[in-house]
């Protein structure tokens, strides 16, 4: 289920990017396949940057605005992850026939989006970063928490595959707000060095 809805999370993103960039999602999710199966390889953002940057200016992406965004993207979005882990722990919770509001569910949600920005951009970073939230808004034990744990690193590096990939639809809409921008600095450059 994680698996599928990364991908559905994927198609998502692209459709939203390509519609306000102005370009094939598809094609653009497609230039994006060696990031995927680069992080698929790693799981680590950070390793997968390279690969990440390159796939990004395939797609027509300005080389300063990919430069910008997908460093900072390999460190603060993390929404593949985010995916997974609230999937997982819920399907705990749902086991373990824990007795959790709707309140503390959303709440558990919109804490886990602000903790995923600190989590690095390492090998199962995400899930150790949440290790506090799991056992004190959730009430997770220690088998628990062990649990999703091992539940997370097995499968870790689809969750970031989805991360990367999507850092390439993130730079596709910074970069239609910022494409003037861009140029007339460019512009300004080019006649300063002249």
């Amino acid at each position: 289920l994680s698996v599928i809805m990364t991908i559905v999370l994927l198609v998502i993103q692209y459709l939203i990017a390509g519609a306000v960039a102005g370009v094939n999602p598809f094609k653009a999710l497609r230039n994006m396949l060696p990031a995927y199966f680069t992080a698929l390889g790693t799981s680590s953002s950070a390793a997968s940057i390279p690969v990440t940057l390159r796939s990004t200016l395939n797609n027509k992406v300005d080389e300063n605005v990919a430069g910008f965004v997908v460093p900072l993207c390999a460190t603060i979005h993390l929404s593949g992850s985010m995916m997974k882990l609230t999937l997982y722990a819920f399907a705990i919770v749902f086991m373990a026939n824990m007795d959790i509001s709707t309140g503390t569910g959303l709440g558990f949600i919109f804490l886990l989006g602000i903790m995923m920005i600190a989590a690095p951009g390492v090998p199962g970073g995400a899930i150790m970063a949440a290790t506090g939230l799991l056992a004190s808004m959730l009430g997770f034990n220690d088998d628990m928490v062990a649990l999703m744990i091992a539940a997370y690193i097995a499968i870790d590096s689809v969750g970031t595959a989805a991360n990367v990939t999507g850092d390439g639809a993130i730079a596709m809409v910074v970069d239609k707000f910022a494409r003037d921008k861009v140029d007339t600095l460019n512009d300004e450059e080019a006649e300063t060095a002249a």
